[in-house]
């Protein structure tokens, strides 16, 4: 391991103006990260991962590299680029077997991070290192959210989450209630009455789309979120049908190739696949199939009608009259993103959302209440880890601002 990854840091170009670092989307130094690792100063190199990305650990195995860093070196214009994902796991799992640092002092004021998801980690990190008083109040047994309840062990290993819940927030003083809903037993209101100055909201998209169609409610219809949460829970049978081919389609099929299904086809409603093509590579190559242009029109017992479309310049479809077919299945899985639950909100007064449900904030996290703030998919739709941390960090730093600006008196 180690000396593939000397490989590919010795391969940079160490170019003057680094393309690799205007593709990431939270401007990692990358650079001087292999020049720290080149000069022996793996320390340095950590911590400067660390202090950018509190997820470094998480990124180096999930971002789109290819899209992102990777994606962007310029040695990938004419043959393979520098493979900075495998540099950056290296080092920040690496380093991070040596974060042993506890608490800060504390400052004496309280701040509430509802959802342990990548938002909420990264603003908890952050401002525990001011010495905020940090609870997180998480809704299922463990922290992590999207990041363990939604990506399979075999892209993201829970042991990468563990070590984070124990090096950066146990450790750092956080404190973490499990099994909590906020807007139920426990409100918002009931935070500020406790004495929390600044609430960070950042419950992600749990609720699945669905397609509106006929069958939808059958007892072989599952929701992709649902069985990423647990897949053992389910029996699928030996043939399924996953309707949906983005990255969580991809994880859901390859999941459940993982589990024993023995044919897997997911069904595209446009002319090629939504997913990275790192991932739809490792799909084909663990025997997933792929239909393009295909529309669900009716979910059976037995399977799913499809009909066939055509894909317009302006990105709309016509359906072919005709075309009907049934495809067999055991079970069926419907992948197309999901939305916010919206407990929260209804239960919050002065707390707005817009027509897809997703809270209000501006860009530095301010919502349309005073002293709560967010980020994340909730704010945003569904979006990648790397870019919920990035936004993160901008709502983090506007929360200090904000909670250091309260009348001394409040801040006691």
């Amino acid at each position: 391991m180690a000396l593939h990854v000397m490989d590919e840091a010795n391969r940079c170009l160490q170019c003057k103006v680094p393309q690799c670092q205007k593709g990431c989307p939270i401007n990692t130094n990358i650079p001087v990260a292999i020049r720290l690792l080149k000069e022996n100063k793996l320390n340095e190199a950590g911590k400067m991962l660390f202090e950018n990305n509190p997820l470094t650990t998480v990124c180096s195995l999930v971002c789109n590299h290819e899209k992102q860093c990777e994606g962007h070196c310029v040695l990938g214009r004419k043959g393979a680029p520098v493979h900075f994902s495998s540099i950056e796991n290296y080092i920040s799992t690496t380093y991070a077997n040596m974060m042993t640092n506890g608490p800060a002092k504390s400052n004496g004021m309280r701040v509430a991070i509802i959802g342990s998801g990548p938002a909420g980690i990264t603003i908890a990190i952050i401002l525990a290192r001011y010495g905020y008083q940090v609870t997180i109040f998480e809704g299922k047994d463990k922290i992590g959210g999207v990041l363990r309840y939604g990506i399979p062990e075999f892209r993201l290993p829970k042991s990468v989450l563990d070590d984070i819940e124990y090096r950066h927030l146990e450790l750092k003083g956080i404190k973490i209630r499990p099994n909590t809903l906020i807007g139920s037993a426990i409100s918002i209101d009931d935070l500020f009455r406790d004495g929390y100055k600044s609430i960070f909201v950042g419950t992600g998209v749990w609720k699945p789309n669905s397609l509106h169609i006929k069958g939808e409610t059958f007892g072989n219809v599952h929701f992709g979120i649902n069985y990423l949460n647990n897949p053992d829970s389910y029996r699928l049978g030996e043939r399924v049908i996953v309707i949906g081919a983005g990255n969580a389609a991809m994880d859901v099929a390859r999941t459940a190739i993982r589990k024993g299904v023995r044919h897997l086809t997911c069904f595209s409603i446009t002319k090629e696949v939504a997913a990275s093509h790192y991932e739809f590579s490792y799909a084909q190559l663990e025997g997933v199939q792929f239909e393009y242009n295909k529309k669900p029109i009716e979910i059976k017992d037995n399977g799913v009608i499809f009909k066939d479309v055509i894909e317009n310049d302006d990105g709309s479809f016509t359906e072919v009259d005709g075309t009907e077919t049934l495809y067999e299945s055991d079970s069926v899985i419907i992948s197309i993103s999901q939305g916010p639950q919206n407990r929260l909100v209804s239960n919050t007064n002065g707390l707005k959302s817009n027509a897809r449900g997703l809270l209000e904030a501006d860009e530095t996290g301010h919502t349309s209440r005073p002293g709560i703030f967010a980020s994340g998919d909730v704010v945003n739709g569904a979006r990648t880890v790397v870019e919920a941390v990035a936004h993160s960090k901008i709502v983090a730093e506007s929360m200090h601002e904000y909670m250091q600006s309260l009348p001394k008196d409040e801040s006691l």
